[in-house]
């Protein structure tokens, strides 16, 4: 079954705990803190791999959670590293975050790896806050928790040359004719409903790969027909061959083809720049020779008239697509920089608040902000000097100060996360 688009989750794991430990050797008095850090926890990569071919591994296995680090351990024992988790993907799958569709990466590179979940730091022992003013803390960080993405995976086929066109026009023939492919052919609509890759081998030593795409209709850029789907395939293709029929399908030919240029333009991608080469096919039936002596005189381009059937000016089609393939570059799929997705440039107006606060009811508020929650959420507060330095980081931010501009009253409730404590002015 071929799947080309689907929505996996994916989480990494928490980072391990740091712990609280002192020294307690028979001939080292005072020895000291001595609790190791957490080990960070399992990241999630995909990977591109030439030996899978679609997505369809993914229509069950659809979440993957990374492991948790080690905690930390006595005598400044770190604890273990969580092993990331490989997920391989076919060769030309690009990805996106699910909720806001934010371009993540394009994984067209045999082996090109991509990080979508980092793994959780490891949270400091108590070893890590000693100071000339403590010399004992009771203190650790718990690790930090892991991230949680939804993620679109869509396959976009890396060819070198697609055929568009009406269903019908010979598309699955002629790749059948000049490759190894063997993809479905009959005398009916829509016989393609996937996509099929041939590798074709030209007389002259070249070789490329062609792409046979399900038939395109009118309205096939808003996902009429077969079209919406797998127009994403034809994103990749240096080459477009853009296939008329000449039979008596009753169809004009002229107008066929600027439908189907309608529809490249009207998806974008910048499919309608592409160098095209446009063939008269089934040109061995009844009246195509003079359908395409009408045709010519309606579109100025060359037109290279073949026959499946017979193979005429097969050759002239392939010499043309390996001609222009070496002249022709690869298409980016976005405009964006890949070097550049690698770091973000924040603004004042970019910048995510450290806090924010939520009124819950009359006397109820609660704290929230991914940032606070983070550090709330790595602050180890089972011991006073934890609720100290929480307290501390709330004072610090002025976050009292927020909530009596926004009206809390003595004795209200305010929540963070699952931390309760009362207000007080």
């Amino acid at each position: 079954m071929f799947i080309d688009r689907t929505i996996i989750e994916v989480r990494s794991g928490k980072g391990g705990d740091g712990v609280i430990a002192f020294i307690r050797e028979k001939h080292v008095p005072r020895g000291g803190p001595a609790g190791g850090n957490g080990g960070r926890g399992a990241s999630i990569y995909l990977r591109a791999s030439k030996t899978v071919n679609t997505l369809f591994n993914f229509r069950r296995s659809k979440v993957f959670i990374g492991d948790k680090g080690g905690n930390g351990g006595n005598k400044n024992q770190y604890g273990r590293c969580a092993e990331d988790i490989i997920v391989d993907v076919p060769l030309g799958t690009v990805v996106f975050l699910e909720k806001d569709k934010t371009f993540l990466g394009d994984l067209s590179v045999d082996g090109k790896t991509l990080l979508v979940a980092k793994g959780g730091r490891g949270g400091r022992g108590n070893a890590c806050f000693k100071s000339s003013t403590n010399r004992a803390p009771k203190i650790a960080e718990n690790g930090e928790p892991g991230e949680k993405h939804r993620l679109i995976l869509e396959l976009k086929l890396l060819a070198d040359v697609g055929l568009v066109g009406f269903p019908n026009v010979g598309k699955s023939t002629l790749l059948s004719v000049v490759s190894a492919a063997t993809p479905e052919i009959a005398d009916y609509p829509f016989t393609t409903i996937v996509p099929n890759l041939g590798v074709v081998s030209v007389k002259d030593g070249s070789s490329f790969v062609m792409a046979d795409l399900p038939g395109l209709i009118k309205g096939a850029h808003t996902g009429r027909g077969l079209g919406l789907r797998f127009l994403r395939h034809v994103e990749r293709c240096r080459i477009i061959v853009h296939m008329i029929d000449m039979s008596e399908t009753g169809r004009d030919p002229y107008e066929d083809y600027l439908t189907i240029n309608k529809e490249l333009a009207e998806y974008g991608f910048a499919l309608i720049k592409r160098p095209q080469i446009i063939v008269a096919s089934k040109i061995d039936e009844e009246g195509a020779l003079e359908k395409l002596k009408v045709l010519k005189k309606q579109i100025s381009e060359d037109i290279i008239p073949i026959s499946a059937l017979t193979e005429e000016n097969i050759d002239e089609l392939l010499y043309r697509c390996s001609s222009l393939l070496k002249t022709t570059p690869a298409f980016p799929l976005f405009d964006e920089d890949e070097e550049a997705l690698d770091h973000k440039v924040y603004t004042l107006e970019e910048e995510e608040p450290y806090f924010t606060i939520t009124r819950l009811d009359a006397h109820t508020w609660s704290i929230g902000g991914e940032k606070m929650l983070n550090f709330y959420r790595m602050t180890n507060i089972e011991n006073d000097e934890g609720i100290m330095v929480l307290m501390s980081k709330i004072r610090s931010l002025r976050i009292d100060d927020a909530l009596e501009n926004l009206g809390a009253k003595n004795g209200d409730t305010v929540l963070l996360d699952d931390f309760e404590f009362d207000y007080i002015k």
